[in-house]
């Protein structure tokens, strides 16, 4: 099987990494040329972006710097990770999770809404001198990392179920990249006096790409195929200027455009909706920063 280039959505199942799903789709469509964007740890579920073939080399472009989920936060247990594949570190005294209150949840929750200081989770991928944060946790290393500026555009209950020791709260969060879902169920748990952890995590959409569009690995092991071919990807995640027969054929050739007034990285498209490159305006002038149909270059997939 030929697979022509292109994104493909994938709703990742809980107990895989991002590479593990990475490895399973080489297998599925029969080529090693994949990648992915936007990773997931193995408890969490739902939206994984993959790139195929030329398509691999939009990954670094797309805009994900957003960010939706659905989770569940358990009221009472705090863990070494700040979600449930960690060790308990402290338990609340009998019933005072199960005894908080609605309205204490939903101000602890509007506390942590907007730009905020977040405190990422000890055993995030974030580097320490060049080794991941998570490495040295499991090294026996003591990590603390510094607090980053995150935005949590929304973090709503949905639903609150009560155990005898503890109190689990069904809740929606919309965030900016670089949040960390376990960090806030771990600070709404600390901020109410009896500590939290993530016990559910379900990403509903990463930028543009939401989990209606996506597809489980049995699915596409029943049809291979591509969620969004590479046009139809680039038209998907990149606002689209059309260029003239010339200027298609100065971007084959690397060459830049004049100016259109559009902030950011953008794709140009010729009038077929055949994706030719990716351009941001600088000093007067469209570069290109990647081209997608090189002068010469077939249209065969690669």
């Amino acid at each position: 099987m030929t697979i022509a280039p292109g994104l493909v959505v994938v709703d990742k199942p809980a107990g895989m990494t991002s590479h593990d799903v990475v490895g399973r789709l080489r297998r599925l469509l029969g080529t090693r040329k994949i990648g992915h964007a936007g990773t997931l740890d193995p408890m969490a579920t739902g939206v994984l972006v993959l790139g195929v073939g030329r398509a691999t080399r939009l990954l670094g472009h797309l805009a994900l710097d957003t960010k939706a989920y659905a989770a569940t936060v358990r009221l009472g247990v705090t863990t070494s990770t700040d979600d449930a594949e960690g060790d308990e570190l402290a338990r609340a005294d009998a019933g005072a999770a199960a005894n908080v209150g609605e309205g204490a949840v939903r101000a602890g929750m509007a506390e942590l809404t907007g730009a905020i200081e977040q405190v990422p989770s000890a055993v995030s991928a974030i580097k320490v001198n060049g080794e991941r944060a998570y490495a040295r946790v499991r090294a026996g290393e003591r990590v603390e990392l510094a607090a980053r500026p995150v935005t949590v555009a929304e973090f709503a209950l949905d639903a609150i179920r009560r155990g005898p020791d503890h109190t689990d709260l069904d809740v929606r969060v919309e965030c900016s990249s670089g949040t960390y879902v376990r960090a806030l169920a771990r600070d709404l748990g600390a901020g109410l006096g009896v500590g939290g952890h993530l016990t559910a995590l379900r990403r509903t959409r990463v930028g543009p790409f939401h989990l209606d569009a996506a597809r489980t690995l049995d699915q596409l092991a029943e049809r291979p195929e591509l969620t969004h071919p590479l046009d139809a990807a680039v038209a998907t995640a990149f606002r689209l200027r059309t260029a003239s027969p010339d200027e298609a054929a100065a971007l084959s050739h690397g060459r830049p455009l004049d100016t259109a007034g559009i902030d950011g990285v953008y794709a140009v498209i010729d009038p077929d909706g055949r994706a030719l490159a990716l351009v941001k305006e600088a000093d007067g002038r469209a570069k290109p920063v990647l081209v997608l149909a090189p002068a010469g270059a077939s249209q065969a997939p690669a």
